[in-house]
């Protein structure tokens, strides 16, 4: 079986993460480690952290840094260089895995492509029930989940809904330079194939793009875009709007990587020993 490693980034949201490591200790597929990078928490997450490492029944570890303001990139460069395992799944301390999660991730790794799902934007008033009530969201039957679409606490039903992961018509690989749309809330990729490029590059400042950085400096390197849609279930518990304050310059340096033909990270993996 394909080792694989899950990377969650968190950030001073300790109830968030309680609920979601909750979801990954029910998993179907648990042969897993799972590594919370954190970014500059402060002591509460890295106790519930350790709660959770006495309880599962595979290996977490709590990978963190200095609180410097938004480094997303750079913590995750820092979980990578943490595992071994030869194919990493990252997703966020907000993003509550149904039970197929990890299994479909693994079902649907395949070498040369990098896997790409979605997911499913929770209201305010459910996430605040949720958190409150400690509603275990993975449990939920499909009937739970219409009778939430239908109440508009959850934005759409169809990134719940599991499909074909064999592919034998082959839609999954359809759009296989596509970047548009590929996040770290939901995203599979080689080891290899982040070493290839050096990793995230974390001359990003501040929130915004440094996952379609990465996304697009893969498919420079010729690691196509594999769809996770429809088979790798999430469901995101809402929070109020980032800081964007950075966004249209990093907008800009998005556009010189689109226009070059660069794949590695500016700043990357290298300082991590990788």
């Amino acid at each position: 079986m394909t080792s694989l490693a899950v990377v969650v980034t968190t950030y001073n949201r300790p109830d968030a993460l309680e609920c979601v490591l909750s979801a990954y200790l029910s998993q179907e597929d648990r042969d897993i480690e799972l590594l919370v990078a954190d970014d500059g928490s402060t002591d509460e997450t890295r106790h519930i952290v350790a709660r959770f490492a006495e309880r599962a029944a595979f290996p977490i570890r709590h990978v963190w840094h200095e609180d410097l303001g938004f480094r997303a990139g750079a913590i995750r460069n820092r979980a990578i260089a943490a595992t071994d395992a030869a194919y990493i799944v990252f997703t966020d301390g907000d993003c509550v895995p149904l039970s197929g999660f990890v299994a479909s991730h693994r079902a649907l790794a395949e070498p040369g492509w990098f896997v790409a799902g979605n997911r499913s934007l929770l209201s305010e008033r459910l996430t605040r029930s949720v958190l409150q009530r400690q509603i275990r969201l993975e449990t939920w039957s499909g009937f739970d989940w219409a009778r939430a679409f239908l109440r508009r606490d959850v934005n759409r039903l169809a990134p719940l809904w599991m499909h074909d992961l064999s592919d034998t018509r082959g839609w999954r690989r359809r759009q296989p330079a596509r970047w548009a749309g590929a996040k770290t809330c939901n995203l599979g990729v080689w080891r290899d194939d982040l070493l290839r490029v050096n990793g995230f590059d974390e001359a990003y400042s501040g929130w915004g793009l440094e996952d379609s950085d990465l996304v697009i400096r893969l498919l420079h390197a010729g690691v196509r875009h594999k769809n996770g849609r429809f088979g790798t279930p999430l469901a995101h518990l809402w929070h109020a709007e980032n800081d964007r304050s950075r966004l249209e310059a990093n907008q800009r340096q998005l556009d010189a990587l689109i226009a070059s033909r660069r794949t590695r990270a500016a700043v990357g993996l290298d300082p991590h020993g990788q």
